[in-house]
């Protein structure tokens, strides 16, 4: 169940920042794929981090977020192409 949400909010964030930095060299699979796997690993470590009254779903779906939210948008920032747009 909630592998299954990180997935989801993975991919959904995914594809909305691969399209907010339109100028990056990225295809749209591998923002999904990297948004992907920051929810996972944000969602895993606040399943693994926190106690059992505050592992719940909306709980981890948020560190899925900010994880998939953090490695998709520094992985833009780092890219050369991105540099020129943003600085």
């Amino acid at each position: 169940m909630y592998l299954l949400s990180w997935v989801i909010v993975g991919l959904i964030i995914g594809w909305s920042a691969g399209r907010f930095l339109t100028a990056g060299g990225y295809e749209p699979i591998i923002d999904i794929a990297m948004g992907i796997a920051g929810a996972v690993a944000g969602g895993f470590v606040m399943r693994v981090a926190s106690s059992s009254a505050y592992a719940g779903l909306l709980y981890t779906s948020m560190a899925a977020i900010v994880g998939a939210v953090l490695l998709t948008g520094l992985t833009g920032f780092v890219n050369d192409k991105n540099k020129k747009r943003y600085a």
